[in-house]
């Protein structure tokens, strides 16, 4: 497998971890979860010199998914000048919907500004898999946090991005009315621990880790 770079650019107010993947040499990159501050994402993507093939969202949360619409326009522009195809937005599971459409209305009670309700191109379901050069990120549907949260796992790089499914020392809140802590805590274990202690992840908010040491040490999966 070639190369790759990650840069994290923590967003909004709740310091949501925006991801770019991206290849060194070609400059193709991959967007995950461009929750807010769309313009400041896309000034780095521009300084890097990175062109955008795909944005990726974990779930439907507003500070996840809140400068996806924006960020797309941004991009698409020079694209659509240049006779090239817009860049699709995929991801998240499609029980998630409703809070893709209500992002405007959370952001008022939130007291945030600037956020976009946004539907992508293609939602994934539990065994899609998103393929960019060398990667191929298998899809796991795991809902808990949210109804339609999605984990991208590529088991060759032995790398993840898991949203808000799982943290270094937490998990993912449950206490939404739509939320299921059982069934995260499940998923975690059943679906994502087993994948091998040697995968790194990274997380909605906060450091990265391991599944091992999660497996090892985080309290809620005791």
């Amino acid at each position: 497998m070639a190369p790759f770079r990650i840069s994290i650019l923590p967003v909004t107010a709740f310091q949501q971890n925006c991801t770019v993947l991206y290849d060194p040499a070609s400059r193709e990159a991959l967007v995950f979860d461009p929750g807010g501050e769309p313009g400041r994402i896309h000034n780095f993507l521009t300084r890097q010199g990175l062109a955008v093939q795909r944005i990726l969202l974990t779930h439907g949360h507003l500070d996840h998914a809140g400068g996806a619409a924006a960020l797309k326009g941004l991009l698409d522009a020079p694209r659509i000048e240049a006779g090239q195809p817009p860049v699709e937005i995929w991801g998240p599971q499609e029980a998630d919907r409703f809070l893709l459409e209500q992002i405007d209305r959370q952001q008022q009670a939130l007291g945030l500004s600037g956020l976009c309700n946004v539907l992508p191109d293609r939602w994934l379901a539990d065994g899609d898999t998103v393929e960019w050069r060398d990667f191929r990120f298998e899809v796991l549907h795991c809902p808990g946090h949210t109804p339609g949260s999605v984990v991208y796992v590529e088991r060759t790089a032995r790398f993840a991005v898991v949203g808000d499914v799982l943290f270094a020392g937490s998990v993912g809140r449950s206490d939404f009315a739509y939320g299921n802590g059982p069934a995260l805590i499940d998923n975690i274990k059943t679906r994502l621990l087993p994948l091998g202690d040697d995968i790194s992840f990274i997380p909605g908010h906060g450091p990265g880790s391991t599944f091992g040491a999660e497996r090892q040490g985080n309290p809620f999966l005791a």
